[in-house]
């Protein structure tokens, strides 16, 4: 338990280090290749903040625990919303000005839609996992048109800065692209090893482990780089990597871990608390930050709004966990 313990703990700040080398290098390779910033932004970085959900739930499937890779691609966005940009918006108010950005909201809302109606029958079957998966590949490809026809978008300068902060040559950016994948993988392996093991012995589900632990562990990178971005005044950065990584969460993660094992057996609780609890927080995200009736703007009554729904939320998983292990 102990060892275990202290996996989980190496394998966060492992996870966390080289997700960071890994998108720094991804992104300083993909400038030196010539892409326009807007392309690296939704793309290159949008891919590299979703790593770590992916490599991790790659791994869980590959072990034998499809419901770790679910709850942790469930439970990441309900953090990437509720506390990522519900404690972001709280400290510092969020506007939208990307065209992108709004479009992807409710692109965003579908897809979240979709996954739920795939499991409907508490099952995800291999061609479903297929579909997600192809959905991602479209999903990437639109992100290529829209970056080649969005030039002026707001995105697109403020990513274009964010470049120009953060230089470096090609030789060092090809081996963080490296070394930063290399240890993603075994930071993963690490974590899902502890997180399986403690699963084991408190007798409480994968899933759930997965919706706290581990979707807490693999989104501390968006929380940090969410913060740093709003405080730069880089606001629709912020938004936009809790959107695309949402997107990705569902598709690419949901897709990957139901592709290497098929879910046959999902816990009736997944629809019942988990998927209304990702749909909820991203019909209000769709509300606050797609501005109806004018500019969308997170402010801070409504980032306070996310952030309380994912305190109970949370709160109500740990009543769970407790009344299990009594």
């Amino acid at each position: 338990m102990i060892l275990a313990a202290l996996a989980i703990a190496a394998g966060f700040a492992l996870l966390i280090w080289s997700a960071d080398r890994f998108v720094d290098g991804a992104a300083a390779t993909a400038r030196h290749a010539g892409m326009p910033p807007l392309l690296i932004g939704m793309v290159i970085v949008g891919f590299g903040t979703s790593a770590p959900e992916m490599v991790v739930s790659a791994m869980a499937a590959l072990d034998g625990s499809p419901g770790l890779a679910l709850g942790n691609a469930y439970g990441s966005n309900i953090a990437n919303t509720g506390l990522i940009l519900g404690f972001t918006a709280l400290l510092i108010p969020l506007t939208v000005h990307s065209k992108i950005v709004r479009k992807e909201l409710p692109l965003l809302l579908a897809i979240s839609c979709l996954t739920g109606a795939f499991l409907w029958n508490d099952s995800l079957e291999r061609w479903e996992a297929l579909v997600l998966l192809l959905g991602f590949f479209c999903l990437v490809g639109w992100s290529i048109f829209s970056a080649l026809r969005g030039e002026g978008d707001d995105l697109g300068e403020e990513m274009e800065s964010e470049l120009e902060a953060h230089t470096m040559t090609l030789p060092r950016a090809l081996f963080w692209l490296a070394a930063g994948l290399a240890l993603l993988i075994v930071s993963s392996r690490i974590l899902v090893w502890g997180a399986v093991t403690i699963a084991e012995a408190l007798g409480v589900s994968d899933l759930i482990i997965g919706l706290t632990i581990v979707a807490l562990g693999t989104s501390l990178p968006e929380l940090a780089a969410t913060v740093i971005a709003a405080r730069k005044g880089e606001h629709d950065i912020a938004v936009g990597n809790v959107v695309g990584s949402n997107m990705f969460n569902l598709l690419a993660v949901v897709g990957i871990a139901g592709a290497i094992a098929p879910m046959s057996n999902v816990p009736p609780e997944v629809l019942t608390r988990d998927w209304p609890m990702v749909v909820g927080l991203t019909v209000a995200l769709f509300v606050f930050g797609y501005g109806l009736r004018g500019q969308g703007r997170i402010n801070r009554w409504e980032g306070g709004a996310l952030l309380l729904a994912y305190i109970v939320y949370n709160a109500y998983l740990v009543m769970t966990i407790t009344r299990t292990i009594a």
